[in-house]
C-alpha cells in the first residue's frame, strides 16, 4: 500500500469529491481517481459509494478514514523531523568525555549556535569513552592524546602545557618556574596508569635523566589536589585543568617541555554527518578564539 494512494483516499474523503480532492493535492482528477480505484482493486474493497456526482464513504472507508488520518499525521511528523534535523533545528547529540574541562566550553559554544539541539555528556575513562563511540552509544568523543585507529576520525582541539603545583610552604612554591632537573629527588604525586598527564611527564623526566621520588599514586584530580594541600608531594596537571586555590601555588617547568593534547573523535564513517560536522566546526572555532587551537 503506497502513501500516495492513502493520501488520495484521504483527500477525497476530506473534500467530498474527486475533483476537490484532486485540486487540494495539485493532481489531475483522472490521476486521483486512478489512485483510489487502484487501492480498491488491490484489496478488493469499495471505499466510496458513487451516487451520481455525490460520493459517500462505505463502511470500510469509514473505518479506514481515522487510520489514514493517523498515518498522514505520522508522515507529516516524520517529514518535519527530517527537515528540522537537516536544518539543525532539532535533534540530539551525545558526547563522551574523560572530564568536563574542555567539553563544557565546547558545548557552551555549540548551544549558542544551535540552541534547539539537545546535547548530553557521558563521562568515563578513555577506554569507556572509546567503546561508547564505537558502539554508537555516543556520537562524538573528547579525549586527551591521539589514538591511532583507521576507523576513527580525530581533530586536535587544544594543546596545553603540564604544570606543577605545590603547597604554599613548599620551597618551590615561591618560584614562578623551575628547571625540570630540579625535580630530582622531589616527592612527586602521580596519576593512575593510563593517565595521559602521567605518561607525558614520565617521558619528559626520562629524556632529561631526572628521577623524582614517587610519593603516591592517586586516581583523581580532586584527591591529587587534596594530597598536595596536605604536603604529601608535588602535583602535576594540565594548565587548563588547574583550579586556583589559596593553599597552593602553580609552578611552570622551564620551556614547557611537557604538554597534553585534546582531540575530538568520531567514527570515520560518520564524519560527513551534518550534526557531527556542526559540532566539530563550532568546537574548533571556539578553540581558536581562546587561543587553544593554532
Amino acid at each position: 500500500m503506497s502513501s500516495a494512494k492513502l493520501r488520495a483516499f484521504l483527500a477525497v474523503a476530506r473534500h467530498g469529491s474527486f475533483s476537490a480532492g484532486a485540486r487540494a493535492l495539485g493532481l489531475s482528477q483522472p490521476t486521483l481517481t486512478t489512485q483510489v480505484q487502484s487501492l480498491e482493486r488491490q484489496h478488493n474493497v469499495e471505499l466510496f459509494h458513487r451516487r451520481g456526482r455525490r460520493i459517500e464513504l462505505s463502511d470500510v472507508g469509514q473505518q479506514l478514514l481515522p487510520i489514514a488520518q493517523r498515518l498522514a499525521a505520522l508522515e507529516l511528523e516524520a517529514h518535519n523531523l527530517l527537515r528540522d534535523s537537516g536544518r539543525l533545528d532539532s535533534g540530539q547529540l551525545k558526547l563522551g568525555a574523560v572530564g568536563p574541562f574542555h567539553v563544557i566550553e565546547m558545548v557552551d559554544s555549540y548551544r549558542q549556535r544551535y540552541p534547539r539541539i539537545d546535547v548530553s555528556i557521558r563521562v568515563g575513562n578513555s577506554a569507556e569513552v572509546l567503546a561508547d563511540l564505537e558502539q554508537y552509544v555516543t556520537d562524538i568523543a573528547v579525549l586527551a592524546g591521539l589514538h591511532e585507529d583507521p576507523g576513527l576520525c580525530a581533530v586536535r582541539y587544544a594543546r596545553h602545557a603540564i604544570i606543577l603545583f605545590a603547597r604554599n610552604d613548599h620551597p618551590l612554591a615561591r618560584r614562578g618556574s623551575i628547571a625540570i632537573e630540579e625535580l630530582e629527588g622531589q616527592p612527586l604525586l602521580q596519576r593512575e596508569p593510563g593517565s595521559t598527564t602521567r605518561a607525558a611527564l614520565e617521558r619528559a623526566l626520562a629524556e632529561a635523566g631526572v628521577t623524582p621520588r614517587m610519593a603516591m599514586e592517586i586516581g583523581s584530580r580532586e584527591a591529587l589536589r587534596e594530597a598536595v594541600v596536605r604536603g604529601i608531594g608535588l602535583g602535576a596537571v594540565s594548565e587548563a585543568e588547574f583550579i586556583p586555590d589559596p593553599r597552593i601555588q602553580p609552578i611552570r617547568i622551564d620551556g614547557d617541555p611537557v604538554h597534553t593534547e585534546t582531540y575530538l573523535y568520531c567514527l570515520a564513517e560518520r564524519r560527513g554527518s551534518r550534526l557531527i560536522s556542526s559540532f566539530f566546526d563550532a568546537a574548533i572555532d571556539a578553540g581558536r578564539a581562546q587561543g587553544a587551537v593554532s
